[in-house]
């Protein structure tokens, strides 16, 4: 089975190929794989209203924050975790990928109120921002307008590792009290780069988009349908959370 690496590092090729080997659970089918992102981001929205919910209940933003900190951390370090043991056994998929989901969740409510609290009807727009760019891309990739190429792909591992390296380098150099600041800033640089970041991250779901497409073609088992929707979910996260930022930074630099 010979398919082609995607810049979602949960998407491995070799993962894809071992799996297809030992399929004895029926195949995998793009349609199912799709069947389970929208289970999965149902999932994550649940989680995430119970954590908005329960942050505008406070009589503070101060206390709110305190209130779902405990929420918002574990969302993250379990949701992390979660995904690291999904990454490298997918056989796991279907039970572990839906905890990640509500983990998941709980983290981007909290963060998402906290926003929401400082500049009022943000999340609205970017999550509205997130799943308009998900049909876009969706509709690009199975009308062929762009063309997931070996050229192609390399570009957007590329630009997605040099991401990676600024951001680590970004929190290695923080210990030593050295800020990036167009990293968190409003400037003309920090928009762009936010921008920059936000087209990488959309693009990138084009890649998951093709891997899953052709991991169905190829034989993949049926477990692999809620391994590719966790795959797509990260990369879906992952672009909501630039959004977010760059809605933020627009907000700012207005003001």
């Amino acid at each position: 089975m010979s398919l082609t690496k995607s810049s979602n590092p949960v998407f491995n090729n070799k993962i894809f190929q071992n799996a297809a080997v030992d399929s004895r659970e029926g195949m995998m089918t793009i349609q199912g794989a799709m069947n389970k992102t929208a289970l999965l981001l149902l999932f994550a929205v649940l989680s995430a209203g119970f954590v908005w919910n329960k942050f505008f209940a406070f009589a503070s933003l101060a206390q709110a924050v305190s209130g779902v900190s405990m929420w918002l951390l574990g969302g993250a370090i379990g949701g992390f975790i979660l995904a690291m043991i999904i990454s490298f056994s997918p056989r796991r998929a279907p039970i572990l990928a839906p905890i990640y989901a509500v983990l998941e969740g709980l983290f981007l409510g909290g963060i998402s109120a906290i926003f929401e609290a400082r500049y009022p009807g943000l999340v609205m727009r970017a999550v509205g921002l997130t799943f308009g760019v998900f049909a876009v891309m969706l509709f690009l990739y199975r009308s062929r307008i762009i063309r997931v190429t070996n050229k192609f792909r390399m570009i957007m591992v590329a630009a997605i590792g040099g991401i990676m390296l600024v951001y680590l380098v970004s929190f290695i150099i923080s210990f030593f009290g050295v800020h990036i600041s167009f990293l968190t800033d409003s400037s003309r640089l920090g928009i762009g780069f936010s921008l920059l970041v936000v087209g990488i991250a959309a693009f990138s779901l084009m890649l998951d988009f093709d891997l899953i497409e052709q991991a169905a073609s190829q034989g993949a088992p049926k477990y692999m349908e809620w391994y590719g929707a966790f795959g797509l979910m990260v990369t879906l996260v992952w672009l909501y959370l630039e959004i977010l930022k760059l809605l933020a930074r627009l907000a700012n630099n207005r003001n």
